[in-house]
């Protein structure tokens, strides 16, 4: 009854309104206060202080510079056999598996549109039909940072608006559609096996989406959907290596990642399973 209650309230509040307050809040730097709120967050989500760059909670101006803080460089080692992709995020798996031909699986009951997930473009879906996917949700406790599974040329970025309903476990059973509705951000890259999409999704208090190559792209990306296309050489040309981070989101979400038919298997993963940055992702077999 409390289950369904908390998904009715989220088709109700003002999400978009409710997530752009808190981001106002969450870059506020307000001293004692926003210390408060760091260590009482800390202590709520049981938060691994010891694994930051800069464990203390007093060097933090904001707390959306603690909700992205970096990683000690010994804490996360990256896969370095080039037969192996990389796990890009600290998260748990919601789902991962084959796509079948449009139809991505979210939970039981629901799947959703590979097509619409990548902001209703059949041409930039094409090369995933009857692909793979995989569905990584980042808690509040994680490590908010998204890094490469491998190396990649960055050919198309997508703003894609949505709402923005909550990624948790729950609501992925509950709500048809969740992470081809809501707003997200999606970026194609050219790799060793093929196309590889990185889409980053948002969701109720999300407060920003932000990729490496063009800073924030959420808010206010707008009403439409809008594509950007990277040219393979010159100035304006984005190359990522393996491992090297790619994005980051203020306020916890959820990434998919999606590949080519026949160029991977995955490692011995299953939904629920936590993940840490840099450890087997998938084997290549092409």
């Amino acid at each position: 009854m409390f289950d369904s209650l908390k998904i009715a309230l989220q088709y109700v509040i003002p999400k978009h309104l409710l997530s752009r307050m808190v981001g106002k809040l969450a870059a506020a730097e307000a001293g004692a206060f926003t210390t408060a709120i760091i260590k009482l967050f800390i202590k709520q989500y049981n938060v691994d202080m010891s694994e930051a760059l800069e464990p203390d909670p007093e060097s933090y101006r904001s707390f959306n510079a603690f909700f992205t803080r970096q990683l000690r460089a010994d804490v996360r080692s990256i896969c370095q056999d080039k037969k192996q992709l990389a796990l890009p995020v600290d998260g748990a798996v919601s789902q991962l598996g084959n796509i079948k031909h449009d139809a991505i699986f979210q939970a039981k009951g629901h799947d959703y549109s590979l097509t619409t997930l990548l902001g209703g473009k059949p041409e930039l879906a094409k090369p995933f039909l009857d692909g793979k996917f995989a569905t990584i949700y980042l808690s509040p406790k994680d490590y908010h940072r998204i890094h490469m599974p491998i190396d990649g040329q960055l050919t198309d970025m997508i703003y894609v608006p949505g709402e923005l309903f909550s990624v948790s476990p729950l609501t992925a059973e509950r709500v048809p559609g969740l992470f081809a509705r809501n707003e997200r951000v999606v970026a194609i890259f050219d790799t060793e096996i093929g196309k590889m999409a990185m889409v980053l999704v948002g969701a109720t208090i999300v407060a920003s989406i932000e990729t490496k190559w063009a800073g924030t792209v959420s808010p206010p990306a707008g009403k439409n959907v809008q594509h950007w296309q990277y040219p393979s050489e010159g100035d304006n040309s984005v190359f990522i290596k393996k491992g090297e981070e790619m994005g980051l989101f203020k306020l916890g979400s959820t990434i998919v990642a999606c590949f080519e038919t026949d160029t991977l298997e995955f490692a011995d993963l299953s939904a629920g399973d936590v993940t840490r940055l840099g450890d087997v992702f998938a084997e290549i077999t092409n």
